[in-house]
């Protein structure tokens, strides 16, 4: 039930921790803000992974109110239980969520919403939502307005394949047809992850269609992200780069019966 590529590409938790961005401060003050969170409040996060992003949201809620994350994969809901662990984590995928009918006032995804079946997962979402529930969606997007990212893009894109993308809008298409939700609302901030040029190519490392190349070829990948990074002039000879990205938040209410 776990995508392949995702299945295959996202091991080595530890790594995909400490390479992936943090989420900017405004992005989840405005995500908390719209799911109305009070201290009666239970939330479920959806592909929760190494609790990235449940950090941040924990952080964000009221005392009082209840967090579950929901990660399949077992190595990186361990590190999130080693990072976090007073937050409830159970295995179990979107497409068949662990918990009883009716648990949440709110469903949250970070990073993730795009991997799942979406003819599966939102009638299961709107099981676990109580009425006029809401879910709410968060992504770090790479900013290809910047140069140097526009040619780091083409160094990996060909690798992506039919891998399901943000970028694709499939996610999007499939709430709206759905006629399960009312409008999605948008609000979109901007993070620059700053670190050593190395930073960049343990990000790219995590990408899951790139950590599932045999292993030569991913060293061919990853050195051509180093030669770019040594050559581009908005990069080269820099001790730190800063790598930006967008962070698209979207949030929506199950409609009545």
């Amino acid at each position: 039930m776990i995508h392949q590529t995702a299945a295959k590409g996202f091991l080595g938790a530890e790594r995909y921790d400490q390479a992936r961005p943090e989420y900017p401060g405004d992005a989840v003050a405005r995500l908390a803000a719209e799911m109305k969170l009070t201290a009666c409040s239970c939330v479920v996060e959806l592909g929760a992974g190494t609790g990235k992003f449940t950090r941040l949201l924990a952080a964000a809620m009221p005392d009082g109110a209840r967090l579950i994350a929901v990660e399949p994969m077992a190595e990186m809901r361990h590190r999130l239980v080693a990072v976090l662990p007073a937050i409830e984590a159970v295995d179990g995928t979107a497409e068949r969520i662990p918990l009883p009918d009716g648990v949440a006032d709110v469903v949250v995804a970070a990073q993730a919403f795009h991997w799942f079946d979406y003819p599966r997962v939102l009638p299961e979402i709107c099981r676990v939502l109580k009425p006029c529930g809401r879910l709410g969606l968060i992504w770090n997007i790479r900013d290809d307005g910047v140069d140097w990212v526009a040619r780091l893009e083409e160094i990996t894109e060909v690798y992506s394949g039919v891998s399901p993308r943000y970028l694709s809008g499939q996610w999007r298409r499939a709430i709206e047809e759905s006629g399960r939700f009312a409008p999605l609302g948008s609000y979109e901030s901007h993070y620059a992850h700053v670190g050593p040029p190395e930073a960049v190519v343990e990000r790219v490392a995590t990408s899951s269609y790139i950590a599932r190349l045999d292993e030569e070829e991913k060293q061919r990948v990853l050195g051509r992200v180093r030669q770019l990074l040594a050559k581009h002039p908005e990069t080269a000879g820099k001790g730190e780069v800063a790598f930006p990205y967008r962070t698209p938040v979207y949030w929506c209410v199950v409609k009545g019966e």
